[in-house]
């Protein structure tokens, strides 16, 4: 199996590894801001084509998008469903320490406690593509953001989903 070339992105110019499935059109890295100017230059180029100049405008598509709006009402409303989260909320549980095992779990705990940060780093690594630290420490910034408001989305007293990503703590 030969080495993977890493190419330059597009956007920030630093090198990557492209996805195995796409490595000769892939031009972007993966990171947010770049898959969004990979995302602009996409529509652009697409606009460009003479076909696609009055894609969005005209009698015919103003009907079309007016039959598709009559026959689909109330499309771009949140459901009820979406409020709530698809997974029942964790539960904290007490550690049941014995006598007997005192030892084992305290080293246990240690030995956890120094191999986490390091396999969580490399787990987050391989999934974004890139081992930069920048990198890492905003898709963590993010992951973390996403899991508070996973775990603290609440209802207010009306029933509507309040989430704890409005809130400011002081």
């Amino acid at each position: 199996m030969g080495l993977t070339k890493r190419i330059r992105c597009r956007h920030c110019k630093r090198l990557f590894i492209p996805d195995h499935r796409n490595r000769k059109r892939q031009k972007y890295c993966s990171a947010p801001d770049c898959r969004k100017a990979s995302k602009t230059a996409s529509q652009q180029k697409w606009l460009q084509k003479p076909e696609n100049k009055q894609y969005f405008k005209g009698p015919l598509n103003t009907q079309r998008v007016q039959a598709w709006r009559e026959q689909n009402p109330g499309y771009w409303k949140r459901s009820p469903n979406c409020d709530q989260p698809l997974q029942d909320r964790l539960k904290t549980q007490a550690l049941e320490i014995h006598k007997d095992n005192d030892d084992f779990i305290s080293l246990a705990l240690q030995d956890l406690l120094i191999v986490q940060p390091t396999v969580i780093i490399g787990l987050i690594a391989s999934l974004i593509g890139s081992p930069l630290q920048d990198d890492i420490a905003k898709t963590l910034s993010r992951m973390q953001q996403s899991g508070q408001d996973i775990l603290y989305q609440t209802r207010n007293e009306k029933g509507q989903s309040h989430d704890y990503q409005n809130t400011r703590f002081t």
